[in-house]
């Protein structure tokens, strides 16, 4: 356990040594990546005396000898040439840049990495590094990095409930950095101690992913590596296409994801008068219930094409897919008649990294065709109301979540029961009919019964951060409302 917490305290202070010189979490995450695949290529082709398609003048070996500005030389060359490489090699370095400028301090990151045994490492010590750098560079605003990053706390939770078996497959068409997968390799594991057989189903054919920003998909591949999944020769299974160009035909048992925020799709366009506008970008498929350039409905539709008749799927969505008329009505009654949207979990705001996100949790399981609705009941879980986190002081943890999960009772959801009555009003867990949420205006399920103690009680406000903090919070949604408002305006 020391050897694990020095190499971790080791990691850390190189960190604190690059930013004195202007060099971001991201910017050492992205270095240390490169690093750490090159040692463990190295070390895996050693241990097992095999090819792993690296050409010896860019392997790891050609960096330990050099120093100065010819490192640095060496070092940007390999980059180049390893990017035009095919499969996990060509994915994780696409688009490699050295971003530290000092060889000396580029020499010492060599050397660190180099006097430990990697390939050997247990894959949570190194899986929990390279966790604990990524949500490091999540906090680190201007990077913009957060928008990739969902709360470990709350991805826990949502593999927790959908309960994912041996032998099956995991999707997640806006996979960031791999969070979801990790979760889902780490509850596998743990609860049902896997044969041989389910180890290699685990490790090559179990998680499907697509991540269309170069860098998030980088990380992702690194981190699904270092917890032991993936082949160093294989091919990648994250493509870098966007996932809701077209249905590829697959099918998966589990869907689990959190698609980017930022309501429309756009592409930029140069008009007629040479200068350059944006356009909403509508995707016309044919399984589609509604075409819309709303994108978080866009991902809803998309992630019911992806399920298996059986498949289930868990999924991050803003408020306005749960009220937005239209496309947003469309989608909700086709979600309700062929799916069994059974639950909602309304979560807090002030848990994510972007600012003024207000976002819920909706679970369902896909079924064949009927001329009746699958969805009979929908459970709505309020965490939202009177509830209050910050990313500083008081973060969500997995055991905040832990009522929600004892009250989804993910082992048998049919034996649930309601923690709201007319005699216990502020009960979090209540239950409302097919029939309740069809008669609502546009079929909305954007449903809250709790009392809002700060417009009732002055006297027992939250903290003045806290308040503020959301205030912010609420500031920033507004401005983003507004932002897209005036973009559909003047069609920029």
């Amino acid at each position: 356990m020391n050897n694990t917490s020095s190499i971790v305290s080791k990691v850390w202070s190189f960190c604190h040594t690059l930013r004195d010189d202007g060099v971001s979490y991201g910017d050492y995450l992205e270095q240390l990546t490169y690093l750490l695949f090159l040692k463990m290529a190295d070390e895996y082709s050693k241990l097992h005396n095999k090819e792993v398609g690296i050409q010896a003048e860019y392997n790891w070996d050609s960096l330990k000898t050099l120093k100065g500005a010819e490192l640095e030389s060496h070092y940007i060359n390999l980059l180049r040439a390893l990017g035009r490489q095919k499969g996990m090699i060509g994915q994780i370095f696409v688009k490699s840049q050295n971003q530290i400028q000092d060889p000396a301090k580029l020499y010492k990151i060599i050397h660190m990495i180099d006097a430990e045994d990697w390939v050997m490492m247990g894959a949570d010590v190194k899986g929990d590094i390279y966790e604990g750098l990524l949500e490091k560079n999540a906090e680190d605003v201007k990077s913009g990095a957060g928008q990739y990053f969902t709360p470990r706390s709350l991805i826990r939770a949502m593999v927790e409930c959908v309960r994912p078996e041996p032998d099956k497959t995991i999707a997640d068409p806006a996979c960031g950095t791999g969070g979801f997968f990790l979760a889902a390799y780490d509850f596998l594991i743990k609860n049902y101690n896997p044969d041989k057989g389910q180890k290699i189903f685990l490790k090559n054919q179990t998680f499907f992913g697509n991540e269309i920003v170069a860098n998030a998909r980088r990380l992702a591949l690194m981190n699904m590596f270092l917890h032991n999944i993936g082949e160093i020769t294989g091919e990648s299974t994250i493509s870098p296409n966007d996932s809701l160009i077209a249905d590829t035909g697959d099918r998966y048992d589990y869907v689990l994801t959190n698609p980017p925020f930022g309501k429309k799709s756009s592409i930029t366009i140069t008009n007629g008068e040479g200068k350059q506008e944006k356009e909403d970008l509508r995707y016309n498929r044919q399984d589609f219930w509604a075409t819309t350039s709303n994108k978080q409905l866009n991902f809803v539709q998309h992630v019911r094409t992806m399920l298996k008749t059986t498949g289930q799927a868990a999924v991050v969505v803003p408020d306005n897919v749960l009220f937005e008329g239209g496309a947003g009505e469309t989608v909700r009654r086709k979600l309700l008649q062929n799916t069994d949207l059974h639950t909602i979990l309304r979560l807090p705001t002030g848990i994510f990294y972007a600012q003024g996100v207000k976002a819920n949790v909706i679970f369902f399981e896909n079924k064949p065709a009927s001329k009746y609705p699958w969805t009979k009941e929908v459970w709505f879980y309020d965490f939202r109301t009177n509830i209050h986190f910050t990313k500083k002081k008081n973060q969500m943890t997995h055991d905040d979540l832990r009522n929600f999960i004892v009250c989804y009772k993910p082992e048998n959801r049919h034996k649930r029961k309601e923690t709201w009555s007319e005699n216990n009003p502020d009960g979090r867990w209540r239950k409302f009919t097919y029939e309740d949420i069809i008669a609502r205006d546009k079929t909305s399920l954007d449903i809250f019964w709790i009392r809002d103690e700060s417009l009732a009680d002055l006297d027992n406000l939250p903290d003045p951060d806290v308040l503020a903090e959301e205030i912010i919070e609420n500031l920033e949604a507004g401005v983003e409302s507004f932002k897209q408002i005036m973009e559909s305006i003047n069609g920029q």
